[in-house]
């Protein structure tokens, strides 16, 4: 492995592979002082003011005179916000399309509505934070023992959070928090949805229903902690009514279904620099290889493509598409603005010390998770994604809002990257971790899936990683557990993202 990585020929600066001593040479440069592994040298002058490169793109400016050989990272390198000439649908890289009959199959659980599952588990989805509790004691109440009984249901899991009153009875928020609860009430890797609410909340359940004309049933039911007469009867009448949902749940069983069924939310999350060098990439192949099966790969986390969205618009079907995204992007600067933050409060202090220094560099590497096809469709936080092939949907860079997000949009497989270390997991879609450095998964061996480290440590190339990500996907999507899922992660994982005033 050399000492340092560069990515394009015209970038100033390079990434060190290994911690340097000062006086190394580094290309034509020689280091000045000490820089840690994932770090930034500067290979040639960079003047204050001037552009820094990296992926042949702009990552920051220099905020004093950086000498060749010197350490760039956030005591040298300062952040300006994205000035962009939009390119729509100028870089559509045409799919070769695996012949329906040839497509690979993975074992999942077919539903009555034609969606597929890849888990089989009882939902029990609150409306509000006051129901929290009762929808918790219930789930508690089937153990393994009585599960044991049920071989075909995955668990009774409760889904709680802390909004759903306090707030505006219309708008962004409003409208955020019911397209989740409707996503996961009506999510395929659900058998059965048990809804629990108190009655007065602002987020009504009723509302809900009659909106999406949804009808109870064996595997649907509803009610209100004050219509059922307190949390003790509630708790009581909810175990009953999984305890029925349990026969029927358990009635589905796998079968060999088109992995174009899948839809895989790409998630990353405790990012360092390999993310945009190996894993990021990795994953960018393996959904590359999802799309040519007709399958759904949907990447998120708006203000982790901020200064990339250039790249993604590029590859917009069409130009209403692209400007979609243009517009979340927008959106995003005035809500940090008004909120009297910055884009760039990304990275965090994790990623800095991993060797990232601004959300530009962050999201040149983060959009890599979304390969190379055709950006088919840009969806809100939460709304179903109807499009096939790569997509995009808007949410906050925070990991458990925004898989939830991904989620509630039809993802039955969450695919996540990590530099730092990231000890994620939900449900009801099972999520593998993929390493982005060999020695973080040796360290962190029990919850990775995946060690795309090998790309530098072992020569593996990308193409190898990608089919290794891509076949471990279709063997989870058919049972296998993951690391998260074997320890249990998941439970406290559903964060519905708050947009708005708490009132």
């Amino acid at each position: 492995m050399s000492d340092f990585i560069r990515l394009d020929v015209a970038d100033n600066v390079v990434t060190v592979t290994r911690p340097t001593e000062t006086g190394q040479a580094i290309e034509s440069a020689t280091t000045l002082s000490l820089v840690p592994r994932g770090h930034k040298v500067a290979t040639a002058p960079i003047r204050k003011g001037e552009a820094v490169r990296k992926y042949n793109q702009i990552i920051g400016y220099a905020s004093e005179d950086i000498a060749a050989g010197s350490h760039v990272h956030t005591h040298n390198i300062e952040f300006r916000n994205t000035v962009a000439d939009y390119e729509f649908a100028t870089d559509l890289r045409p799919v070769q399309p695996v012949a329906e009959d040839a497509r690979d199959t993975f074992m999942g659980y077919r539903r009555a509505n034609g969606t597929v599952g890849t888990r089989n588990y009882i939902a029990i989805v609150t409306s509000v934070n006051c129901s929290a509790t009762a929808a918790r004691m219930i789930a508690q109440a089937f153990g393994p023992e009585e599960l044991a009984a049920y071989p075909n249901i995955d668990g009774v899991v409760a889904f709680v959070h802390g909004t759903g009153c306090g707030m505006a009875g219309d708008g962004e928020g409003f409208d955020a928090l019911q397209r989740v609860m409707w996503g996961y009430a009506r999510h395929a890797n659900h058998a059965g949805v048990l809804m629990v609410g108190l009655g007065c909340e602002m987020n009504q359940i009723d509302w809900l229903l009659e909106a999406m004309g949804i009808k109870s049933g064996p595997l649907f039911h509803a009610m209100n902690i004050q219509d059922v007469a307190g949390l003790k009867k509630t708790i009581e009448v909810g175990i009953e009514k999984v305890r029925a949902m349990l026969p029927e749940a358990n009635k589905f069983q796998r079968e060999p279904c088109p992995v174009s069924e899948l839809c895989v939310a790409l998630q990353c999350g405790g990012s360092d620099a390999w993310s945009g060098i190996t894993a990021n990439p990795a994953l960018g192949y393996a959904c590359d290889l999802l799309v040519a099966q007709g399958g759904t790969g949907v990447l998120a986390e708006t203000p982790e493509i901020y200064g990339a969205e250039h790249l993604l618009t590029r590859r917009a079907v069409d130009e209403k598409t692209g400007r979609k995204l243009v517009k979340l992007v927008r959106w995003w600067e005035d809500y940090t603005e008004r909120n009297k933050g910055s884009m760039d409060n990304n990275p965090s202090p994790g990623n800095k010390k991993g060797g990232l220094t601004t959300i530009l560099e962050k999201s040149l590497g983060a959009a890599a998770k979304g390969g190379t096809t055709p950006l088919t469709g840009v969806f809100r936080y939460g709304e179903p994604v109807t499009a096939k092939g790569f997509t995009f949907m808007d949410s906050p860079g925070y990991d458990p809002a925004s898989v939830t997000g991904q989620i509630a949009s039809g993802c039955n497989l969450v695919a996540f990257t990590t530099g730092r270390g990231s000890a994620f997991g939900s449900k009801p879609a099972p999520c593998i971790k993929i390493a982005t450095n060999s020695q973080m998964y040796e360290r962190m061996t029990g919850d990775m899936d995946i060690n795309a480290g090998e790309m530098l440590s072992d020569g593996v190339s990308l193409e190898q990683k990608g089919r290794e990500i891509y076949q471990l996907l279709i063997r989870v999507a058919s049972g296998e557990q993951s690391k998260s899922e074997a320890q249990g992660l998941g439970d406290y994982e559903f964060v519905p993202w708050q947009i708005g005033a708490t009132m």
